[in-house]
């Protein structure tokens, strides 16, 4: 199994994006991808989201990280069958296969940020190696309607193209670099502060927005009552480490619905 074997088995066939989303991925950094999940889809995921948050409370999220003001859900996959449309997703493949190469699954959280919270500083989820080569591309599934009142993820288009913003997450070992070296110059002094460059990303339910990892951006403070529970799934390349590794975790109920190519894809196999 390689990655060309494994689109080939997704489905994938190049032609999940327009060429002007192409261009916007290089150019900006991310695209909005409309419709991708039916509201039957979102809805089985955003009930299941509420019942392991239901169980596990602001525990959730420990098997990666928690988040003071946010709910979170870590090790999706083994927890249910909902969220396997997510690491399936054509045009989440198509983008990361053509930025990254050979890939895999990187990380798969769960997460809605509470009333008056959410807000972060601007980020990279990922350092930019020297020579340019990109790491990690993440992705937005959106269970309900993502809004400037509801916390909507706030990006900085072309920041991709910069260089870092932070440094390496603790989840990557830096001696796995080299990396470059962060630019002052352009390192907002307040991260947490709006920046005359960024771009707030609203879009409906079902709507997955995919963007380059080392693109800058940020959860913003949800005001509303509506609700904002989203899927994000990244993925890396073969030889950087997962966020969680999938194999520590794999169950044998995960192992026995997976055909081959989601082992591979998981790197479970």
């Amino acid at each position: 199994m390689n990655t060309a074997t494994a689109l080939e088995a997704f489905g994938v066939s190049g032609s999940e994006l327009t060429q002007d989303q192409w261009e916007m991925v290089d150019r900006d950094g991310y695209v909005v991808v409309p419709e991708v999940h039916s509201p039957a889809t979102c809805a089985a995921m955003g009930e299941e989201f509420d019942r392991m948050v239901a169980i596990e409370g602001k525990r959730g999220g420990t098997e990666v990280h928690t988040e003071d003001g946010a709910m979170r859900i870590s090790d999706t996959f083994n927890k249910s069958v909902a969220f396997d449309v997510t690491f399936r997703c054509p045009p989440v493949l198509a983008v990361a296969a053509r930025l990254l190469g050979d890939i895999k699954v990187h990380g798969a959280n769960l997460r809605e940020p509470d009333i008056g919270h959410g807000n972060q500083r601007l980020h990279t989820d990922t350092p930019t190696e020297v020579g340019g080569r990109w790491r990690v591309v993440n992705s937005l599934h959106l269970f309900d309607d993502m809004t400037a009142d509801n916390g909507a993820t706030r990006i900085v288009p072309g920041s991709h193209l910069w260089g870092p913003v932070s440094p390496p997450p603790a989840n990557i070992d830096p001696s796995s670099g080299p990396f470059l070296d962060v630019n002052p110059d352009i390192v907002p002094e307040d991260p947490f502060a709006p920046d005359r460059r960024e771009k707030i990303v609203e879009a409906p339910a079902g709507s997955v927005v995919i963007f380059n990892a080392h693109l800058w951006h940020a959860g913003t403070t949800r005001r509303s009552h509506a609700r904002r529970r989203m899927m994000h799934l990244s993925l890396c390349r073969r030889d950087v480490p997962q966020q969680l590794v999938q194999r520590d975790y794999v169950t044998p109920g995960l192992l026995s619905r997976l055909r081959a190519a989601d082992r591979w894809l998981l790197d479970v196999g």
